[in-house]
């Protein structure tokens, strides 16, 4: 059975539905928008009598043309950017962060360029974001990375360059170099390979990255300067310096024996510190003891000397006194100490025969500790 068109579908006229009555409207109804600009043109029509287009209305449309197009001439400069100000295309000056004004366009136009913000290129390698991860991961790039030493040798070198536009060389930065980053870059890597190429391997590798690092700071500087370039080169950093993949083994085990030659070395001063000392005590004693024996030597031939001198003297006063005294003196030294018998040859020897066994017959003495009587035994 067809539906009836009774103007309202098949449930009907009027928005009803299949259940009798239609949707009700919920909430307030939106305005209209005929409505809004019908009431909007009469409100002109009030301000402006006689028309849009008669003199008061041209004229005021104009002054709010002209208003708005004043009002344009305002911008802001956020943190890290400096705001460079262009007269018909010349830079007249610049400003610095915050809520700035210029002549509204086309008179004056304004650049951003984030010159407070460090930027950082690096060479020998490429940082590769990782969102997986949510990390970054480094790539190796040969090409840029090995250079050739001035010992003939081949290091791998891999750094980063941090710099900045200069405050008073925004212009310059602009407008004198077309590609900025790619001229860092370029700048930064000859550099590098032009002090790699005046220094020996063995520094570079060990204690000299300091002295490296900033000789490639000054001569990128310098070359940028004289460029016109505006960049200020913040820092340089060695991130690795390292031999060839292909010979890293084998400079390593030269490396190790050249630390085992350095630890023999030391371990040898420290033995030679601790010996040769010792040595010049015990040289320094022989010296001494042989000092004090000469100066023993000296002052008892000194004394001897002065002692044979005063018996001279004596001998020449009375010579034979002191000849028989010398006598008596020597005798007494070289008999004191001996067992002897003296016989004066008188009458109460007359018993004596001409054999007798002297040494048996003297009385035995005790040994004595003190100094030898001067006579023997009678």
């Amino acid at each position: 059975m067809p539906w009836k068109n009774q103007g309202g579908g098949p449930w009907g006229s009027g928005p009803k539905g299949p259940w009798g009555s239609g949707p009700q409207p919920v909430g307030p109804r939106p305005p209209d928008l005929e409505d809004l600009l019908r009431r909007g043109q009469d409100r002109l029509q009030q301000i402006m009598p006689g028309g849009y287009f008669s003199g008061v209305g041209i004229t005021l449309i104009i002054l709010l043309i002209v208003a708005f197009w004043l009002l344009s001439g305002f911008f802001r400069v956020q943190s890290e950017e400096l705001g460079v100000v262009m007269r018909f295309g010349k830079h007249v000056r610049t400003v610095q962060p915050g809520l700035n004004y210029h002549l509204p366009y086309p008179i004056e136009t304004v650049l951003l360029p984030k010159a407070l913000r460090v930027n950082t290129t690096s060479i020998g390698m490429t940082v590769i974001e990782d969102p997986a991860r949510r990390g970054r991961s480094i790539r190796d790039v040969p090409e840029e990375s090995l250079m050739l030493t001035g010992d003939e040798n081949i290091v791998d070198v891999d750094f980063t360059v941090l710099w900045r536009i200069k405050p008073d060389g925004v212009g310059d930065f602009l407008f004198n170099i077309q590609n900025p980053e790619g001229t860092v870059k370029a700048v930064a890597e000859s550099a590098m390979r032009e002090v790699i190429g005046r220094s020996q391997i063995q520094p570079i590798l060990t204690g000299a990255r300091n002295v490296t690092e900033q000789n490639v700071h000054e001569l990128i500087q310098r070359t940028l300067d004289s460029y016109g370039a505006g960049i200020q080169i913040t820092q340089v950093q060695m991130q690795k310096v390292d031999p060839p993949a292909q010979v890293i083994d084998a400079f390593r085990d030269v490396q190790a024996a050249r630390a085992n030659q350095e630890q023999l070395q030391n371990e040898a001063q420290t033995y030679a510190n601790q010996v040769v000392p010792q040595a010049r005590g015990r040289a320094a004693k022989i010296q001494q003891d042989a000092e004090g024996y000469r100066e023993q030597a000296v002052a008892e031939a000194k004394g001897q000397s002065a002692r044979f001198l005063k018996v001279y003297e004596e001998y020449k006063k009375a010579p034979d006194v002191t000849r028989e005294r010398i006598y008596l003196e020597t005798m007494e030294r070289v008999l004191g100490g001996a067992d002897k018998l003296v016989y004066d040859g008188g009458p109460s020897g007359q018993g004596v025969v001409p054999y007798l066994p002297l040494p048996e017959l003297a009385p035995k003495r005790p040994p004595t500790t003190g100094p030898q009587s001067s006579g023997g035994t009678r």
